[in-house]
Protein backbone atom coordinates (compact mmCIF):
# COMPACT_ATOMS: atom_id res chain seq x y z
CA UNK A 1 0.00 0.00 0.00
CA UNK A 2 2.95 2.47 1.19
CA UNK A 3 4.38 1.36 -2.54
CA UNK A 4 1.30 1.85 -4.22
CA UNK A 5 1.05 5.66 -3.02
CA UNK A 6 4.87 6.70 -2.88
CA UNK A 7 4.99 5.40 -7.09
CA UNK A 8 2.00 7.63 -7.62
CA UNK A 9 3.33 10.45 -5.60
CA UNK A 10 6.66 10.27 -7.71
CA UNK A 11 4.65 10.14 -11.12
CA UNK A 12 2.65 12.90 -10.49
CA UNK A 13 3.64 16.76 -10.59
CA UNK A 14 2.97 17.38 -6.96
CA UNK A 15 6.23 15.67 -6.11
CA UNK A 16 7.50 18.81 -5.36
CA UNK A 17 4.99 20.20 -3.69
CA UNK A 18 4.90 17.51 -0.97
CA UNK A 19 8.65 17.27 -0.80
CA UNK A 20 8.32 21.63 -0.02
CA UNK A 21 5.92 20.81 2.56
CA UNK A 22 7.69 18.35 4.24
CA UNK A 23 11.20 20.13 4.10
CA UNK A 24 9.26 23.55 5.34
CA UNK A 25 7.69 21.40 8.43
CA UNK A 26 10.74 20.09 9.32
CA UNK A 27 12.80 23.17 9.19
CA UNK A 28 9.99 24.80 11.16
CA UNK A 29 10.03 21.75 14.13
CA UNK A 30 13.80 22.72 14.16
CA UNK A 31 13.43 26.32 14.64
CA UNK A 32 11.58 26.05 17.32
CA UNK A 33 13.28 23.20 19.34
CA UNK A 34 16.60 25.45 18.81
CA UNK A 35 14.89 27.99 20.16
CA UNK A 36 13.72 26.20 22.89
CA UNK A 37 17.11 25.30 24.09
CA UNK A 38 18.81 28.30 23.49
CA UNK A 39 16.36 29.76 26.16
CA UNK A 40 16.93 27.30 28.02
CA UNK A 41 20.64 27.39 28.08
CA UNK A 42 20.10 31.13 28.62
CA UNK A 43 18.18 30.47 31.70
CA UNK A 44 20.69 28.27 32.82
CA UNK A 45 23.45 30.50 32.63
CA UNK A 46 21.65 33.45 34.15
CA UNK A 47 20.79 31.45 37.49
CA UNK A 48 24.57 29.93 37.69
CA UNK A 49 25.47 33.83 37.12
CA UNK A 50 23.07 34.73 40.27
CA UNK A 51 24.23 31.94 42.39
CA UNK A 52 27.94 32.70 41.88
CA UNK A 53 27.52 36.22 42.39
CA UNK A 54 25.29 35.72 45.57
CA UNK A 55 28.45 33.12 46.95
CA UNK A 56 31.08 35.73 46.73
CA UNK A 57 28.50 38.52 48.06
CA UNK A 58 28.27 36.05 51.08
CA UNK A 59 32.15 35.23 51.87
CA UNK A 60 32.98 39.28 51.23
CA UNK A 61 34.85 39.04 48.32
CA UNK A 62 32.53 41.35 45.96
CA UNK A 63 30.30 44.08 48.11
CA UNK A 64 26.95 43.99 47.00
CA UNK A 65 26.67 47.32 45.18
CA UNK A 66 28.99 45.96 42.58
CA UNK A 67 27.03 42.16 42.38
CA UNK A 68 23.69 44.39 41.57
CA UNK A 69 25.55 46.26 38.66
CA UNK A 70 27.27 43.14 37.54
CA UNK A 71 23.42 41.46 37.22
CA UNK A 72 22.34 44.26 35.73
CA UNK A 73 24.77 44.80 32.81
CA UNK A 74 24.30 43.49 29.82
CA UNK A 75 20.23 44.12 30.11
CA UNK A 76 18.48 45.21 27.22
CA UNK A 77 17.65 48.36 28.47
CA UNK A 78 19.28 50.32 31.10
CA UNK A 79 17.26 49.87 34.78
CA UNK A 80 15.17 46.98 33.93
CA UNK A 81 17.33 44.47 35.90
CA UNK A 82 15.66 41.77 38.14
CA UNK A 83 17.21 43.35 41.50
CA UNK A 84 16.00 46.88 41.04
CA UNK A 85 12.91 45.66 42.17
CA UNK A 86 14.10 44.73 45.63
CA UNK A 87 16.72 47.43 46.28
CA UNK A 88 14.63 50.48 45.21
Amino acid sequence: MCADIFSRLMDSNEFIAFVAIVLGCMVGMVAIVSGAIVAVVRTRAREQTRRELAAYVAEGSIDPDKAIALLNAGGSKPGTGDLDEMTG
